[in-house]
């Protein structure tokens, strides 16, 4: 049995049907064979999950229809409310025998299509620091795709046998929604509450675009659960945000919870990674599917705004991006929360989850967190989320509330097979310090106790090398590189790794990465995410002060800065060597400035912590 299964089993394997929150709801149906009626119970509970209803199983039988909701927003200036393009699939006892059942809702840019993903429509990172960039291409204009009446089917299959409704969006801008993109703003988050809303009967909706005849939500509860990865993970995440009345829970994977934390990083010019050059009026582009008043969306989004404000010369915080970041508008979260993300998404880092968990505990807000070891996306297993969706949109109360808060999927497990801990990070973990000795071109040494000899070392910026074959290198001068002597025993890294670090550059500004691994690197055809790299980190020496300011660095001057790498949770076998590697350009994440620029490091100043389990007595070498 999975692991994080064997606590879910309440008492005997008997069917219990839904005692609590709102009625059970009892229907007569004729039964195909006989003729005779029978009672049929919705939903059916065992073990304090929904279980299949096989009335509900055969998709043929499924009511689809689509339908305009009108939101309260007007982005694409023809002085109309836009509205948005909305599916529903549901059992067809919601319209024969009166039947009402919550609401799984997916809302997402992507469903008609999406732009090109070619290099050559990106911005080119081939750039000096704080210069213009140059021209981008424009994007060819995405061909949507889909027919009426379905946007996706992409929750169908999985939630309906189970009860529920499932209800899909298309975003601002895409598919057959009015609007413009607008990518991360309050927008992105009115527009799910207005679907919401309407199927609470506070917001109107209509057959078509333009028309005036309105369609009710009679078969919804008002219970909304939303769910989906990526972007589609960032929209439930906003919607909560408002704090909208019927979204009870959501499920969000890898969300983008903030823009500047996907295109930025602690000042500097960083794109995600697999995506090099891309920025917001980059995604925008991806995801227009919509041409109606495209001239107007071009004019006033993307160039008024986006190009005027997103900044790729300098990375600083601004207004622009504050408005992008969900932190910004939590006062009114209230939806309980199951939250996915893997330790080694270099897309949407893992940060964009984990930078919000204080913030929902200390609301009170139910939550529980499912990791993972691997990279971008990765649902929760089904009955976790089913569960959770149970818990909450049908109102039985199974202890989910009285779980492990983090299921953590440990290094060569199955997905589904979680292991449980009291929360995350691991309450056993304390910060431990380590120092640097000196070694370069070759590698220095990680140290516990600070070394009383001063030293600084030199490493010269070149793109042209990528971050792997700078780790493995024996002899560079284009990194530095500090590594631990072999680990007697394992050990579990579990939190957020930071550094402080202390130097100067001989060019007004520079790049600045910073790679944890572990050493020996293992080569293999497939390795494994945890196999080499540990975390990762990047910065703007000239953000040392402020995220929202940069300053000119001054030739020879050294600056110190303190910066989180990102969050982990991950057990080193022993044998390997903890390596801490200082580099100025990351050939997959940063721009790419001529090579030549000098960045040195005082080793004196410079120190990195490490949450350990454990704390400093965990730490042990050969």
């Amino acid at each position: 049995m999975p692991k994080f299964l064997k606590m879910f089993f309440i008492s005997a394997l008997t069917a219990v049907f839904f005692q609590s929150g709102i009625n059970s709801q009892t229907v007569d149906k004729s039964s195909l064979e006989s003729g005779r009626k029978r009672s049929l119970v919705v939903p059916v509970i065992l073990n304090g999950e929904a279980q299949r209803i096989p009335e509900f199983e055969d998709p043929e039988e499924w009511i689809r229809h689509d339908l305009w909701v009108e939101t309260e927003f007007d982005t694409d200036g023809d002085g109309r409310k836009d509205r948005m393009h909305v599916d529903v699939t549901r059992p067809a006892q919601t319209e024969t025998d009166g039947l009402k059942l919550p609401v799984v809702y997916e809302s997402s840019p992507y469903f008609a299509g999406t732009g090109s993903s070619a290099s050559q429509y990106f911005w080119n990172v081939r750039q000096e620091l704080d210069a213009d960039p140059p021209e981008r291409a424009k994007m060819p204009p995405i061909q949507r795709r889909g027919q009426r009446p379905v946007i996706s089917t992409s929750q169908t299959r999985a939630w309906v046998p189970y009860g529920f409704i499932v209800v899909h969006s298309s975003a601002p801008g895409t598919g057959l929604s009015q609007g413009c993109p607008t990518v991360g703003t309050r927008i992105e988050a009115l527009a799910p509450k207005a679907v919401i809303d309407w199927l609470n009967g506070r917001a109107k909706a209509y057959t078509t675009p333009d028309g005036t005849e309105e369609v009710k939500a009679y078969w919804a509860t008002g219970k909304v659960g939303m769910i989906g990865t990526s972007y589609n993970g960032t929209i439930p995440f906003a919607a909560a945000t408002t704090g909208v009345e019927g979204l009870e829970a959501i499920i969000p994977v890898a969300p983008n919870n903030s823009y500047y934390h996907y295109y930025r990083s602690n000042g500097l010019v960083r794109s995600p990674g697999g995506y090099i050059g891309e920025d917001v009026d980059v995604l925008y582009d991806f995801i227009h599917s919509n041409p109606d008043n495209c001239e107007y969306c071009d004019s006033v989004i993307k160039r008024g705004v986006m190009h005027a404000r997103q900044d790729r010369k300098t990375g600083d915080y601004n207004d622009f991006w504050a408005e992008r970041d969900l932190m910004n508008y939590m006062n009114d979260y209230r939806a309980a929360t199951l939250m996915a993300h893997g330790f080694n998404d270099w897309n949407v880092m893992i940060s964009h989850s984990i930078r919000f968990m204080d913030v929902l505990k200390n609301k009170g807000v139910p939550l529980q967190v499912y990791f993972h070891q691997g990279g971008h996306g990765g649902e929760p297993p089904f009955r976790m989320m089913n569960r959770w969706f149970t818990r909450y949109l049908f109102g039985v109360e199974n202890d989910v509330e009285k779980d492990p808060k983090a299921w953590i999927v440990r290094e060569g497990d199955d997905r589904l097979e979680p292991t449980s801990y009291p929360d995350y990070p691991n309450p056993e973990a304390s910060p431990v310090r380590f120092f640097l000795g000196p070694g370069a071109p070759q590698a220095g040494s990680l140290l516990m106790n600070k070394p009383s000899m001063k030293s600084r070392e030199t490493l010269v910026d070149n793109f042209s090398f990528s971050g792997s074959t700078l780790a493995k290198a024996e002899w560079t001068d284009h990194r530095l590189i500090y590594l631990t002597p072999p680990l007697k025993e394992d050990l579990h890294i579990s939190g957020t790794p930071s550094i402080k670090i202390k130097a100067s550059s001989d060019k007004p500004a520079v790049n600045l990465s910073v790679w944890l691994v572990s050493l020996p690197w293992t080569e293999s055809r497939n390795p494994r995410p945890t196999d080499n790299i540990i975390t990762r980190g990047w910065a703007d020496l000239r953000n040392y002060r402020s995220l929202t300011e940069s300053e000119p660095l001054k030739a020879g001057h050294f600056y110190e800065m303190t910066f989180e790498l990102e969050p982990d949770d991950q057990i080193i076998p022993a044998g390997k060597q903890i390596a801490l590697m200082i580099f100025s350009s990351d050939r997959e994440y940063t721009l790419w400035p001529d090579p030549g620029t000098r960045l040195t490091v005082d080793l004196n100043g410079t120190e990195i912590t490490l949450p350990v389990v454990g704390g400093i007595g965990a730490v042990k070498f050969e």
